[in-house]
């Protein structure tokens, strides 16, 4: 009997408007497992979400929603020109992502999916704790302007406001440089960016 081969997990990362949804949407047509850590933070953060009393206890009660969620446009001006703030912030919040990510990855393996795709927004940026935990990095590529325009069209943000984002993030030079696998989403077309993503040897079931 042919052994069955151990489960691929891939870290699947990019700026904000790269395309991680899209092609995080066509690894899963092919069999694999997302994981999506952004989702998960939302959750965490939602109306009565795990992270909220501790968030209302050091932030106080103006960084929450009427509804008990975590009020995003105060946070993320406050942690933008606090550094302490962020780092109080993502010692609540962390923890609890990671243990639902693992939780969903055990779901996932028990299921008998071979490969496992870890959606992580800020993975580079996260040095070494994520990227011990997977196998290999997928990283979407495409230029800052492209970034500003794409999410200026889904989202009611400011140019500026999206450029403090990209800011706050790694390089593109960095996420290259920690990138086993590339794919540069700018000016292609979607079936191009479904090819590419085909081309990718994952493991399916």
């Amino acid at each position: 009997m042919t052994p069955k081969p151990s489960p691929l997990r891939i870290g699947l990362t990019g700026g904000i408007g790269s395309g991680k949804s899209t092609v995080s949407q066509m690894l899963q047509a092919r069999g694999a497992a997302v994981i999506d850590a952004d989702a998960i933070a939302r959750s965490v953060t939602a109306p009565q979400g795990a992270a909220m009393v501790d968030i209302a206890r050091a932030f106080g009660a103006a960084f929450v929603t009427p509804e008990g969620a975590l009020n995003r446009e105060k946070v993320r001006a406050h942690v933008f020109s606090n550094p302490q703030a962020k780092d109080v912030l993502e010692a609540i919040i962390h923890p609890l992502v990671a243990q639902e990510t693992q939780r969903q990855a055990q779901v996932a393996l028990s299921a008998g999916y071979l490969t496992l795709i870890f959606d992580v927004p800020l993975l580079i940026e996260a040095g070494s704790r994520w990227r011990a935990q997977v196998d290999r990095v997928l990283v979407l590529d495409c230029l800052v302007e492209t970034q500003i325009q794409r999410v200026v069209a889904r989202n009611a943000m400011s140019r500026e406001a999206i450029q403090a984002i990209i800011s706050a993030q790694a390089s593109r030079a960095q996420k290259l440089s920690a990138a086993d696998w590339v794919i540069y989403n700018e000016n292609i077309s979607k079936e191009s960016l479904q090819e590419a993503v085909a081309q990718l040897p994952i493991r399916t079931r």
